[in-house]
Formats: structure tokens, sequence, C-alpha cells
């Protein structure tokens, strides 16, 4: 019996859309968490920092800035192609949390990167003045609440959520659901404020990625 056209193109589709997902998540795992590291690495986490490090090193904070939004057009394709994915089993109420809690996390995360923008332009407006002042300790603080204790519970709301739909769904193997929710929980429940924190999120990303990509290529060798 031939095999129509609708049916090649449906199962290309069905090879594709997991594929792209993989790919998404794994360039936003890896543009996210260099973004994270250069900022971790140059900015002092202690709450006394004076803004010492905005002499000799804001010139790599600037450049993990300039990484985000590339990390966060990744993320928004890996949300977009992980709910085509679901496709008819996808149930309204859990992905309306996944949905609307990375768009939060998406937007807190600029939000944040916007403030730590503002702190180096206003520092080479002052001609290094402006980390004397109240502004900077201002800035710096509401930086580092937004994406370390904000947004980071925002991630874990949308691992939580996610990690239902799969139980719901079975498209995901059981470790790696339980895998979801045991860092779901962390993130939502650690009241650290360490920057280190926020790699779980795009750690996990990678993983599912890789996950999804592995299976993928399982899947078309078969379909061969």
């Amino acid at each position: 019996m031939a095999i129509s056209q609708e049916t090649i193109d449906l199962t290309n589709r069905r090879l594709k859309t997991p594929r792209a997902a993989a790919i998404a998540g794994i360039l936003f795992a890896m543009l996210f968490s260099t973004s994270i590291v250069l900022i971790r690495l140059s900015i002092p986490s202690g709450p006394g920092d004076q803004g010492a490090w905005l002499e000799n090193q804001a010139s790599r904070v600037s450049l993990a800035l300039s990484l985000f939004p590339f990390a966060g057009i990744a993320f928004l394709w890996f949300i977009g192609v992980i709910r085509d994915l679901l496709g008819e089993y996808e149930d309204r109420f859990f992905s309306t949390v996944f949905f609307g809690s990375g768009l939060l996390f998406l937007g807190m995360t600029f939000g944040a990167a916007a403030i730590a923008g503002g702190i180096l332009v206003s520092y080479s407006v002052d001609l290094g003045t402006f980390s004397q002042g109240g502004a900077y300790t201002i800035g710096r603080a509401v930086m580092y609440q937004i994406s370390n204790v904000y947004g980071i519970r925002m991630a874990g709301v949308f691992m939580l959520s996610l990690g239902t739909i799969w139980v719901r769904t079975q498209l995901m193997p059981r470790p790696l659901i339980l895998l979801t929710y045991g860092v779901a929980l962390v993130m939502l429940l650690s009241i650290s404020l360490s920057l280190w924190m926020t790699l779980i999120f795009p750690g996990w990303v990678f993983a599912v990625s890789v996950y999804i990509l592995i299976r993928n290529y399982s899947s078309s060798q078969q379909s061969l």
C-alpha cells in the first residue's frame, strides 16, 4: 500500500518538531549559563559591594548582557515548540501556568539585565561617581531580588507545571519527571540569594533538550 504525501509530511513534522525544541533548549542553556557565569565572576555577591568591579569588569558584564536577548529568543522558541509538540494533549490549565511562568521568568530576566545595563551606562556618564551614591546600591539590590528571588521561583513554577503535563501525557520517562519535580521544589523553596542557583534552570533545560534530541534520533533511525 502506497504511503500518501500527507502521511509523509506529518511524519517529517513530528520528527522535526522535537529536534527544533532540543536545539532551541541547548542554545538557551549555553547562552544563558555563559551570561550568568560571566556576571557571577565579575560582580561580588556580598551586599557590601561598593561597585569596584565597574572599573575593571564592565566590559565582561556588558558582554554577558548582550547574550541575554539571544538566550531569550531561544527560550521563546523552546516554549513554542514544546507547546506544539503537546498538540491535542495540551491541558489548558497547566499549559497556561507553563506558558505564563515561562514568560514571567523571561520578563524578569530581561528586567534584571536592563537594570544592570543601566548601572553600566550611569557609571560611564558619571565618570565613576555613580557608585558612590545610593542609586547604585538600590539598583544592584533590585537586580538581585528580581533574578534570584522572583525569577528563580517562576522558573520553578515553569518546571513544575511542565512536569505535571508530562505526568498526564506520559511524553517523558518517569525518572526525568521525578528529577523535574525535585529540582523545581528546590528552586521554589530555596531561600538562597546565590546567583549560582540560577544555573540549575538552564542545566535542566539542557538535560531535557539532550534527551529529546536522542529520542528524536532513535525515532528517525527506526523510521528508515
